[in-house]
């Protein structure tokens, strides 16, 4: 990480978590009298059982701080080299941001409408991220970088998504969430001594929420099939490939916090599709072709650009802003080559619900 982009302040987090990026998390609105009409009764029996589970809430207890948890903090703190931290501190930063993104969202949506179903299923969602949210910025804190959630509620700017776009981002974000942290997680139970923080000793548990609220869009979606076929295929085409080169591009530009773990970013990432392609097909008729050669090559050549995209940013001028456009086109006209790859096309299961067995 560049030195200009250096976070050492409460100020330089607080910047960081308002960035609007193609890499930064973004606060979402949507259509809640839409959301209102939504009908679960093709799916009853299932979404009855997962709403008991919400209910029974078995992590009620799991978000709290220990001594322990502090004073190993602490201790590796110190230890972490200075391009390890700040690697670090992006990941909470964007966590959170993340995590309190879809907070806000399930409470705005919860606030506006009467659908008992969709309410009380937002009210249990967006109580876990609430969980999650508080759970990480107190680990900002220690650093003395705790962000101010009730000003970034306030001044954050929001995107608009119809909630088709809501049900196909927030699943894959969701499933995804899911496979990054089970995938971390495994490693550091196999390599105790890379675990540089002990938060990463709360991702097993954490991530079967963020599994559970996946399903939950799962099962919208299962319960109004017309989103799983015809046009709408190409939307869940584009935020799978959305989704996945994100985090490819995100994870090569911070790949000290992989290391350190005693992971390769390419070989994590690829790991994590693999997993939630494999989850993904309970629901989407489709899934990538992530071993395509030319798709591996296209995720490359996206993290290349953006490396030059953020060289000509910093260089500024009239240069660097025409540099920006070129590279903005060569950014899209890669993406749209990946796009444009065949998929893999598959039957949906009978039972929608799946076990988080990685």
């Amino acid at each position: 990480m560049e030195a200009t982009h250096a976070i050492t302040s409460a100020q330089d987090a607080e910047a960081k978590a308002k960035q609007e990026t193609l890499l930064t998390p973004r606060f979402y609105t949507t259509d809640f009298a839409a959301m209102d009409r939504i009908d679960v009764t093709p799916i009853r029996a299932e979404w009855d059982a997962m709403m008991a589970e919400y209910e029974g809430d078995n992590n009620h207890d799991h978000f709290q701080r220990t001594p322990e948890f502090a004073e190993e903090a602490r201790a590796q703190m110190a230890q972490m080299t200075p391009e390890l931290r700040q690697e670090f501190l992006d990941f909470l930063i964007s966590s959170v941001t993340s995590e309190f993104s879809g907070c806000i969202l399930y409470n705005e949506i919860a606030k506006h409408i009467e659908n008992p179903d969709v309410k009380a299923l937002m009210r249990f969602m967006a109580r876990d991220e609430s969980r999650h949210a508080g759970f990480i910025n107190q680990s900002l804190k220690d650093f003395g970088l705790g962000l101010d959630l009730g000003d970034l509620k306030r001044t954050k700017k929001y995107t608009y998504f119809k909630p088709k776009y809501i049900f196909y981002a927030t699943y894959l974000s969701e499933k995804i969430g899911y496979a990054r942290y089970i995938t971390i997680f495994r490693q550091l139970e196999r390599h105790p001594e890379k675990r540089f923080h002990p938060i990463f000793r709360w991702f097993e548990r954490w991530c079967n929420d963020e599994f559970r609220h996946g399903e939950s869009f799962a099962l919208i979606m299962r319960a109004h099939p017309h989103l799983l076929r015809g046009p709408n295929t190409l939307w869940i085409r584009f935020f799978l490939l959305a989704v996945y080169a994100t985090m490819y591009v995100r994870d090569h530009t911070r790949p000290q916090l992989k290391q350190a773990m005693g992971l390769e970013p390419t070989e994590y990432d690829y790991t994590v599709f693999r997993i939630t392609s494999e989850i993904s097909k309970q629901v989407f008729p489709i899934s990538l072709d992530i071993d395509n050669p030319a798709f591996r090559a296209g995720m490359d050549r996206l993290f290349k650009l953006s490396q030059r995209m953020d060289a000509a940013k910093a260089r500024g001028g009239i240069v660097g802003r025409l540099q920006q456009g070129f590279l903005a086109a060569a950014g899209l006209a890669t993406f749209a080559r990946i796009y444009l790859l065949p998929v893999q096309h598959h039957e949906l299961p009978r039972d929608v619900r799946v076990a988080p067995a990685w």
